[in-house]
């Protein structure tokens, strides 16, 4: 089993698969990356209207056999750089057509939170459904793919396209310098070169 070690910081639990249920109106994917569905629009982080056929609102609709699968099994990718098995994980599933989303594991916060949430330090690490992964074997996720129900070939629509990777920890955002209160004047600047005496001013003596 090919895997990459990552350096981890804490310890913690294994996470269950998330899937779309039917009444879900938004899809909400929090500080962590962790998604979750709701009825009601968030008000204290962003979401993305899901359609009455389980996908995000704006995205390629899917067939329906493969919609039904994505909702019952979605699929999690936790990847690094220069990982070959990781490479090898992402391309087995872009063969098939699987739709999965894709979580960089390459700072210390990104390996405390996959250990956190799937209890390893090691990648590739890949979640169907409930069911976790560690490691890339290509038989193992071959044979879990095939009892997911996801099709040997790719059934996906020419125009679709896999969603970026993006860093499994929140990237903070940079900081920026406050702007001044309006009506405020900025500080005085004061000339340093030296000044000319002035009437009968003793010599040195500059104002």
């Amino acid at each position: 089993m090919n895997r990459v070690v990552v350096s981890a910081l804490v310890s913690g639990l294994l996470c269950a698969g998330v899937s779309s249920p039917a009444w879900a109106q938004y899809k909400v994917v929090g500080p962590d990356g962790r998604v979750t569905y709701t009825d009601r629009p968030p008000v204290d982080r962003p979401s993305q209207a899901v359609k009455s056929s389980g996908t995000a609102a704006g995205s390629v609709p899917l067939p329906y056999t493969l919609r039904n699968v994505v909702a019952r099994y979605p699929v999690t990718l936790y990847t690094s750089t220069a990982c070959s098995a990781c490479d090898a994980g992402r391309a087995l599933l872009k063969a098939r057509g699987v739709p999965f989303t894709e979580k960089t594991v390459t700072t210390s916060d990104d390996a405390r939170i996959l250990q956190s949430r799937e209890g390893t330090n090691q990648v590739p690490v890949v979640r169907i459904g409930s069911k976790q992964i560690a490691g890339y074997e290509q038989g193992e996720w071959t044979s879990y793919l095939d009892a997911a129900g996801y099709p040997s070939e790719s059934a996906l629509p020419p125009t679709y396209r896999h969603p970026a990777a993006t860093p499994l920890a929140p990237v903070a955002a940079p900081k920026s310098e406050p702007e001044p209160e309006a009506g405020t004047l900025p500080p005085p600047q004061f000339n340093s070169a030296p000044g000319n005496p002035a009437g009968n001013a003793p010599p040195g003596f500059r104002f």
